[in-house]
C-alpha cells in the first residue's frame, strides 16, 4: 500500500465532502474552484455556500456537517480491505483525469496505487459477448499489455473480463473501474478475478466503500474508465450499449477511438463498426493501437520494451520459441492435432459435436487430447461444454 500524503483528519474532510448527498462531481468541484480545502467548505455559512451555486438542501447538509460520522465509517471499511483514498489534490491522482469536465474529486484504490500513473488503453464491450469478441479481447489486451500498456477496463462479465485476463496473462498492468464499491465483488463470479486484482493490478472506484452496483452507476463509471485511458477500443456492443457511451465520451474528452470490425449481420458488430464509418481506427492487431498513440507515449513504451528485454535476458527468446511450438501443434499426437484443426476461433463447437467431427478417436481420447491442448494455451473450454481455438 502506498504511504498516505494526507492525515487522516485531512482524509475525512474530503470523505465527508464525497458524501454529501446531491452534490455530485461537478459540485464539488466548483467548490473546490471557490474555497480550495474540503475544510474551508465545511467552515463556510450556508448563505456563503449558496452564493457558490450551491441549492439550499445540499448547503444545509454541508453546514450540518452530517457526513462527517459517514466518513469516519468509511475510513473503517478501508482499513479492512486495505483501500486507499486518493484525492483530486493528491500527486498520486492520475493527470488525464484530473483535466476532464467533472473528475470525481476522491477515488478509492485497492491494489496497485502506482498504476494510475500508467500509459493505459481502455478495452471496452458487451457483456454477452461471443466466442469472437472474447477471443480477440483476451488476445488483443495480451499483445498491448506486452506492449508495455496498461489494460483499463470495468470487471463486467464479457469483454471486461476477458481483456483484463488477457492482461494478466502477460504478466502486464490492468486497472478495473468499479460501479460500486472497491470493496464490493461484482458481478460475484469474478471474485477470483477481484482478488488476482488487488495482488497484481488497481481497483478504483468514484464510489463509496460499500457502494451497491446500480444501473445508474455504469453510465458514471465509463466517463473515469475513458478518462484514465489514451484511447477507448471498442472489441463487441449493441446500439445502446455502455460501450457506444464509452466511446462517446472519449471522443468528448478528445481520446482516440479504436474498433476491431464484426459480422454485419450481428447485433453486437452494431457499435464498432459505426464508430469505423465515424472516423474510429480499425483494428486488427495491436500495432494499429500503438501506431495512432502520441509520439511520446510510443517513446515511452520503446524505453520500457527496452528495460524488459535487458532485464530479461535470454528467456524472451525462448518463450518467443515456445509459443512458435504450441501455434504450429508440433510435438501433439495424432488425436490432438486433429482436434485442434476440427476447433474454431470464432464459433464454439459442443463437445457431441466434435466427437462426431475427430473420427477414429474414442471419447476418452478426445477428452485427453482436449485436456492436453488446454493446459498448453491452445484450447478453451467455455460453458456447457463448448470448446474454442484460442487466437
Amino acid at each position: 500500500m502506498s504511504p498516505p500524503v494526507i492525515s487522516r483528519d485531512e482524509e475525512l474532510y474530503w470523505l465527508a465532502l464525497q458524501l454529501v448527498p446531491g452534490l455530485g462531481a461537478r459540485g464539488a468541484g466548483k467548490l473546490l474552484e471557490r474555497f480550495r480545502t474540503p475544510a474551508a467548505i465545511f467552515r463556510a455559512s450556508r448563505t456563503e455556500l449558496e452564493a457558490a451555486g450551491v441549492n439550499g438542501a445540499v448547503a444545509q447538509s454541508i453546514a450540518s456537517g452530517c457526513t462527517f460520522e459517514d466518513g469516519v465509517a468509511q475510513q473503517e471499511k478501508m482499513a479492512a480491505v486495505g483501500a486507499v483514498a486518493v484525492t483530486i489534490g493528491d500527486p498520486r491522482y492520475p493527470r488525464a483525469l484530473r483535466e476532464i469536465f467533472d473528475p470525481p474529486v476522491v477515488l478509492f484504490a485497492r491494489g496497485r496505487v502506482e498504476l494510475l500513473s500508467a500509459l493505459s488503453v481502455a478495452v471496452v464491450g458487451t457483456r454477452r459477448a461471443t466466442p469472437y469478441g472474447l477471443a480477440v479481447a483476451e488476445r488483443l489486451s495480451t499483445d498491448l499489455a506486452h506492449a508495455g500498456l496498461a489494460i483499463t477496463s470495468g470487471m463486467a462479465r464479457g469483454i471486461d473480463t476477458a481483456a483484463h485476463k488477457g492482461a494478466l496473462q502477460a504478466g502486464g498492468d490492468t486497472i478495473a473501474v468499479l460501479g460500486c464499491g472497491v470493496d464490493v465483488v461484482y458481478p460475484s463470479e469474478n471474485r477470483r478475478l477481484m482478488e488476482d486484482l488487488t495482488l497484481k493490478g488497481l481497483i478504483v472506484s468514484e464510489f463509496p466503500m460499500g457502494s451497491t452496483a446500480f444501473p445508474q452507476n455504469f453510465p458514471i463509471r465509463n466517463r473515469v474508465i475513458s478518462g484514465l485511458s489514451l484511447g477507448v477500443l471498442v472489441v463487441e456492443g449493441a446500439q445502446y450499449s455502455g460501450s457506444a457511451i464509452t466511446a462517446r465520451l472519449a471522443m468528448d474528452q478528445g481520446r482516440e477511438v479504436f474498433a476491431v470490425p464484426g459480422n454485419i449481420t450481428s447485433k453486437l458488430s452494431w457499435c464498432p463498426n459505426l464508430l469505423i464509418k465515424q472516423g474510429a481506427r480499425l483494428v486488427q492487431d495491436w500495432n494499429d493501437v500503438i501506431a495512432e498513440l502520441p509520439a511520446e507515449s510510443r517513446r515511452h513504451l520503446i524505453e520500457r520494451g527496452r528495460e524488459r528485454i535487458l532485464a530479461e535476458g535470454g528467456e524472451s527468446n525462448g518463450a518467443a520459441a515456445a509459443s512458435k511450438t504450441a501455434e504450429t501443434g508440433s510435438g501433439l499426437g495424432l488425436v490432438s492435432r486433429r482436434t485442434l484443426e476440427a476447433l474454431q476461433v470464432d464459433c464454439a463447437t459442443h463437445l457431441d459435436d466434435l466427437i462426431e467431427k475427430v473420427e477414429d478417436a474414442s471419447t476418452s481420447e478426445l477428452l485427453a487430447a482436449l485436456f492436453e491442448l488446454e493446459m498448453m494455451g491452445l484450447v478453451k473450454q467455455l460453458p456447457g461444454k463448448n470448446f474454442v481455438k484460442v487466437w
